[in-house]
């Protein structure tokens, strides 16, 4: 699993994927194309490693994962293992994967201690609230009644009590006497539940079998992130910065430029359906080693993005369809006459070939 980073048109990765039915040349869009879906799977209710955003109950950081915080099984400790070594089979592939996560799993990967206020707001910020609320409860104004009602119940993370009562009294009523503890405990749990210590010490040990742990220390969370994840966004000038024109085509073309129109109509959403159609990834690296785009430097795959006219002169323009080869990132472009038949098109292959594999 451990090989050279990526780089050039035929890069090699860590495995070779082969879809059963599938007419696909290369191995590049079949392997983009599995991580893509395992990302899928990750973040849907398929698996429970990963939970929802608690915030996002109250709308704060909604689309945004942690790890589950409760105690793992075998079987879990193994799928968490495995969730490190794709992520650093994603960082030597050089594919950004699709992953929302919040930074505070970013933070405890790399070994940054988490804010107990900050970090508390960003997970779970009704419970933060409530814990400031209660903390500012004062005795003049008689809320020691708002206290009597409370009961905190033991809770079990990762096979460890909860901080407090201790297990031989699974509940206790919260008074004015110990109220600052209850407001302790909470925040304690729920620190604890963010650090997650049992699934991160998996996912670490998954990913340092594939870069060495190491070099986390030299990052920061967010270059972490942007390392492993990219950004969830695309530049349409830095694509076109990076896409070669073959068999005769120029950027002066008028379909080219029908072509270009297009895109910058689209939205972002629409950008990032175009990109899985097109090179079977919805996130591509926003950096580049090459020299300025230039064709005979190096790149970072997928790039550069290539533009070439379709197979075959059958029919006319305006009645074929734009086909991709998602292992060359490669769009087969028909001369189409005007801008709202080349937006019908594009459309038409991002919605309703949404896992294209050789176009």
């Amino acid at each position: 699993l451990c090989v050279k980073l990526a780089s050039g048109g035929d890069p090699t990765y860590a495995f070779n994927i082969r879809f059963t039915g599938e007419e696909v040349h290369g191995t590049s869009g079949s392997f983009r194309h599995f991580l893509w879906q395992v990302c899928k799977e990750l973040q849907s209710s398929a698996l429970s490693l990963l939970l929802p955003c608690p915030s996002s109950a109250a709308n704060r950081n909604k689309g945004k994962y942690i790890l589950t915080p409760s105690p793992i099984t075998y079987a879990e400790e193994q799928l968490l293992h495995f969730f490190g070594q794709l992520l650093g089979i994603a960082i030597r592939a050089d594919v950004p994967l699709p992953l929302d996560l919040l930074s505070t799993f970013w933070k405890t990967l790399v070994g940054e201690p988490l804010d107990p206020d900050t970090d508390l707001q960003e997970v779970d910020i009704l419970t933060y609230n409530y814990i400031k609320k209660f903390e500012s409860v004062s005795f003049e104004r008689n809320d020691v009644h708002y206290c009597l009602s409370l009961t905190l119940v033991n809770q079990q993370l990762a096979g460890e009590s909860g901080f407090f009562p201790p297990p031989s009294r699974p509940t206790f009523s919260c008074r004015w006497e110990n109220k600052d503890a209850y407001a302790a405990a909470i925040r304690n749990l729920r620190l604890r539940e963010m650090q997650n210590f049992d699934c991160m010490t998996a996912v670490r040990a998954g990913l340092g079998t594939i870069i060495p742990l190491q070099l986390l220390t030299t990052l920061t969370p967010l270059e972490m992130e942007l390392r492993t994840c990219g950004l969830p966004y695309i530049s349409l000038e830095f694509l076109k910065a990076h896409t070669m024109y073959q068999v005769g085509l120029m950027e002066t073309d008028q379909h080219i430029e029908f072509f270009w129109a297009a895109l910058e109509m689209f939205t972002q959403e629409e950008l990032c359906k175009f990109i899985k159609f097109a090179c079977n990834q919805e996130r591509i690296p926003f950096t580049c080693p090459c020299k300025d785009g230039g064709p005979d430097t190096a790149h970072v795959p997928p790039y550069p993005m290539k533009i070439a006219p379709p197979d075959g002169a059958a029919g006319s323009a305006d009645s074929r369809y734009i086909r991709v080869e998602t292992c060359m990132f490669m769009i087969k472009l028909p001369q189409y006459s005007s801008l709202e038949i080349m937006l019908e098109k594009l459309r038409y292959a991002i919605h309703y070939r949404e896992d294209p594999l050789s176009g």
